[in-house]
């Protein structure tokens, strides 16, 4: 009786011109050595699926060990398996710095605003946006191809003190559209715009005394945005059609910039149209379509909450009856933002980012809903105490809680 061979090996007959090309010898041993097992694999459909995710990870893999100037520690920290509740202490660009590329699943987070806070202070807004283009740079390259970066920023009145320092040189300041300009020149995409509808804020522009006429009158600032921000390195690497798992593929229009798409072109797929053309598909789709299981089921309730692009949400109240900050932080963000980022851009298990941690929110909503919470603060002496207290109450529920800290400054590689 004939010996039936497994399907992987007609994956690699098809597929192995291409991997010579993009693999060293050594590359292409150690991808043959993972999947081995595979021969002694029957079921093609899981042949395929395993087949496609090993080799999606190997790329991965290969294009991160490129970057030579990781801190293996740091990641070695975010990489282990634990509580899943993680504080870096240290300046989030220079963390960031230190980080392989491409080992954030998504990012969400509030930047400290331009001089608005006792530990946010810049000689002039032109110097504050420039830190936080370095960030956003770094944030670029840190973040998952194809992923996404949710940014809650608000417009501020104050000084840009770019041509006076004077009381006369107070001024809306749209924070939010020079955000957006900088993340589309770091490489970013812009794609939606959540207006927060924060109500009735603490506010004084508004009021102008007993004076009712044209000249006199402002709106009082109750919104922020809430920004989308998507992730397409151009990445020409073929990928595994998700059909037959070959990687006789030949490039398909863009459906994104920076989204290479791709069409089947092995003959005896399993699955081609009625006009005989391969499947089209994308890294991103293969990602999204591959991910379709009841695991990952959105609630419709919390689908129709976040359906348009104003949603209502109240400020964090953070001073208690005794006029005690309850948070011990200044300007907490609540914690629908991160929910939405972590529950809409994200599967089970993976790395939620927040770079500049404050009172750890994200941290809390990536752990509640199954993620790995990271958050980096640079003002460890400031908020310690207060970040330790928050996310012991807030995820007293996890019995066998554990936070675990790496201090930036003190562990060199």
């Amino acid at each position: 009786m004939t010996k039936k061979n497994s399907y992987i090996k007609t994956i690699l007959k098809i597929s192995m011109s291409y991997l010579k090309t993009i693999l060293t010898t050594k590359q292409l041993n150690v991808l043959l050595s993972k999947i081995s097992y595979l021969n002694n694999k029957f079921d093609n459909k899981e042949i395929i699926k395993d087949w496609s995710n090993i080799y999606i990870d190997f790329i991965k893999e290969n294009y991160q060990n490129s970057y030579k100037n990781h801190n293996k520690k740091l990641n070695a920290f975010i990489r282990q398996k634990d509580s899943g509740v993680k504080v870096i202490w240290g300046d989030c660009l220079n963390v960031m710095k230190d980080m392989l590329p491409e080992s954030i699943h998504l990012m969400v987070t509030s930047p400290p605003y331009y001089n608005a806070r006792e530990y946010s202070h810049w000689d002039n807004l032109n110097s504050y946006l420039d830190d936080m283009r370095l960030i956003i740079r770094e944030a670029f390259r840190v973040l998952d191809n194809h992923r996404v970066f949710i940014f809650n920023v608000g417009d501020i009145f104050d000084n840009d003190n770019l041509k006076t320092t004077s009381t006369w040189g107070k001024r809306r300041i749209p924070l939010g559209a020079y955000f957006t300009k900088i993340f589309e020149e770091e490489g970013f995409t812009f794609v939606d715009d959540f207006i927060w509808d924060k109500g009735e804020v603490q506010s004084e522009r508004h009021k102008n005394g007993d004076k009712p006429y044209p000249f006199y009158q402002y709106p009082m600032n109750c919104y922020e945005h809430i920004f989308i921000f998507h992730k397409h390195r151009n990445d020409t690497t073929r990928y595994p059609c998700p059909v037959c798992g070959c990687l006789s593929v030949n490039g398909n229009a863009y459906s994104e910039i920076g989204l290479k798409s791709w069409e089947c072109k092995n003959p005896d797929c399993f699955k081609r149209s009625k006009a005989n053309r391969g499947k089209r598909f994308s890294l991103k789709t293969i990602m999204t379509q591959g991910r379709q299981e009841q695991l990952n089921v959105i609630e419709q309730e919390f689908v129709k909450k976040w359906r348009r692009d104003i949603i209502k949400i109240n400020p964090v109240i953070k001073i208690n009856s005794k006029g005690e900050n309850k948070l011990g932080h200044s300007a907490p963000f609540p914690i629908e933002i991160p929910e939405m980022a972590v529950k809409l851009f994200s599967y089970k298990n993976e790395i939620i980012l927040d770079p500049f941690g404050g009172s750890c929110t994200s941290v809390i909503a990536a752990k509640q809903l199954g993620r790995v919470g990271l958050g980096i603060e640079l003002n460890k002496k400031m908020f310690e105490k207060s970040i330790r207290a928050n996310l012991q109450n807030k995820l007293k529920l996890f019995s066998t809680l554990k936070i675990e800290e790496f201090d930036y400054e003190r562990e060199p590689d």
